[in-house]
This record gives C-alpha cells, structure tokens and sequence, in this order.
C-alpha cells in the first residue's frame, strides 16, 4: 500500500486533534464528584453554522464524561432556520441545541419545552449592505433577505431596527425567500441588506461581495451579548440533572478548544463533514469571540432581547417572565469554578 506524505500528516493532525481532546477531561475523573450519568445516549441538533464549532468537536469530551452514544440530528436545511432546531426540542427529537439568543427567547415566549443553560459565544452575525447604505436606520424603505418570519434573521435585525427607532415591521420591506437563499438574492444585487451567519460572512468577504454595516463581534450593543447560547429539552433537563451538568461542562469544554487549538478545531469540523471549507472554518474561529464565556451573565443577553423584541411587537411575556420560565442557570454555576470561571 502506497501512503504519502499528505496522508501521514492528516493521521498525525487526527491523532494530535483526539489526543487534545481526551486530554482536556482525564482529571475530572480524580476530582469531580459526579455519579454516572442517568443516560449514555446524547442528541444534538446540527444546522449549516458553523459558528457552533463547541457542538462539531463536543462528541469527545461527551464519551470522556459517560455518554457512549452522542447522536447528531439533521435541523433545517438553511442558516437561519432556528424555529425547526426549537421545535425538535419541543417535540424530543433532541436533548440539546445551540442555537441563536433573540429566537431562543421568541420560542420560550410561544411556550416551547425549551431551557436555556448557558451562553456559549458572541458575535457571529454581520450586515451586510450595499452602497449607499451605512447604517441600520438607512434600512428605512429597503429590501431586507430573509428565509422566514422569525428565522435569526428576522428577529435580529428587528431587535436592531427597534433599537434605532424603525418599526421593522413597517418600515422595513422584508423579502422572504424559502427556495433561493437570501445571500444568493444579495450576491446577484436584487436586495438591499442581508444578514449572515457563518459561513456566510465569510464567503461574502473573500468575493468582496457588498459592505458591513454591523459586526456583531465588535459592534455595540451586540458585542455585549451572547449570539449563541446552550438550550436543552427542558423535561431531559429535570429528569437527567447529572448528565445535563455534564453536557455544559463539555460544552464549555469544547468552546475553550476553539480559542486554544482553532485549527485542529477546523480540521476536526471538516474531518467529520460537518463543512467542506477548511479556510471559512479557521477564518470563523478567528472571527467569532469564543473567549467571553467566563466574563458575561447570560440573563443579561435574555434580559436585553426580550427588551428589544417586546418593544418591537414580537413578544409578549416580560423578560422576567422569560427568565423564570426558560432559564436554568444551577449547572453552569456548577461547573463554572471547575473551568477557571
């Protein structure tokens, strides 16, 4: 059998990349004083962003903390179809789910079997505009790209033409479109703005398609507040309190692994099919503060987009009402102090 040189290097990225990954948890079993976990089996929501690495390269981390069988399910066959991954939730198609904040809160307001667990990262959505445009309140009678009414599209970008005084359900053309995505309508000039998650805003950049008008990775108020936070079946959550503590800390496990080993973290995701673009991967990792975890308070984030999409007329419940009844915060001040939090 002929090996080259490129096969050798990739079976020693592989090993190197499982090594790390099995590296991260063998001390837990000496220190943490956790029972096995209620359940061996696991099941994830998979979507196109990749802006969720943490779930792309937790599997590992998950057979280190008892889960034997950790079982991906296929969500929506768009970005931005986050009301599919909330509603496999509902229905217990899946036990966890990172998906995005503004829609996580719209759901636990429709009354969804949902519990948020914990913030993961911030800032993976960008808008991008065309010229002429330089600012969310220039989008004032222009066409804006969605896939669907309450898709993270719509809800973020209402979140943010509320906050400079629009009414995004006035003022504001929405163009929805479920067989063309809207980054192709903006790629061929035929709307005005659309905004994207990875691997879109990378894609756009490297073929110098249109302007950022907003990066959520570095532009206030968004750069405050997680873009992306963990979920769970809310009745896995009270019947499975062990495994769940044990799934957050893998999570945040996994999180810490794309700041501290981003490109094995890439080439674990491409490896394991979970992309196709090595490049859009690394460059999503760079991008995407994965860091601020530690530092900000996941009801802040819950508390703001309620805020925001009450004012836009999206949601009814107060963000109280939110918090109380789709919030859970006892695992990740669990498992914080054992992280370095």
């Amino acid at each position: 059998m002929h090996t080259n040189r490129r096969d050798l290097l990739l079976a020693g990225c592989c090993a190197a990349s499982t090594a790390l990954l099995w590296s991260v948890t063998p001390r837990l079993r000496a220190e943490e004083p956790d029972p096995p976990p209620e359940t061996a089996t696991i099941r994830l929501a998979k979507t196109p962003s990749i802006c969720i690495a943490p779930v792309y390269v937790v599997s590992d981390l998950l057979n280190a903390e008892g889960f034997t069988n950790v079982v991906y399910v296929e969500r929506g066959v768009y970005v931005g179809s986050g009301a599919e991954q909330n509603k496999a939730i509902w229905n217990s198609d899946v036990d966890f789910n990172v998906n995005f904040s503004g829609p996580l809160v719209l759901e636990i307001d429709r009354g969804l079997n949902t519990t948020i667990l914990a913030g993961i990262h911030v800032g993976c959505f960008e808008l991008f505009a065309r010229e002429g445009i330089r600012s969310v309140a220039d989008l004032k009678g222009r066409t804006v790209g969605i896939q669907s009414l309450e898709s993270p599209p719509h809800v973020f970008l209402s979140a943010m033409a509320t906050l400079v005084g629009l009414n995004p359900s006035k003022d504001i053309e929405w163009v929805t479109s479920a067989k063309v995505k809207p980054i192709e309508l903006f790629a061929e000039g035929k709307i005005d703005a659309f905004l994207g998650f990875p691997p879109e805003p990378q894609r756009l950049r490297s073929q110098n398609i249109g302007r950022v008008i907003v990066n959520s990775a570095q532009d206030r108020p968004w750069s405050q507040y997680f873009c992306c936070m963990l979920a769970g079946n809310r009745e896995f959550v009270r019947k499975n309190p062990i495994a769940t503590k044990r799934v957050v800390r893998a999570m945040l496990r996994a999180t810490d692994l794309c700041v501290s080993e981003p490109a094995l973290v890439a080439q674990r995701m491409v490896d394991r099919g979970f992309t196709a673009r090595y490049d859009y991967a690394v460059q999503t990792l760079a991008d995407v503060p994965y860091n601020r975890w530690r530092e900000y308070d996941p009801e802040d984030t819950i508390r703001f987009y309620a805020l925001r999409l009450r004012e836009a007329g999206m949601l009814k419940s107060s963000p109280a009402k939110i918090i109380a009844d789709g919030a859970d915060w006892r695992f990740l001040n669990e498992v914080r102090p054992e992280l370095g939090g």
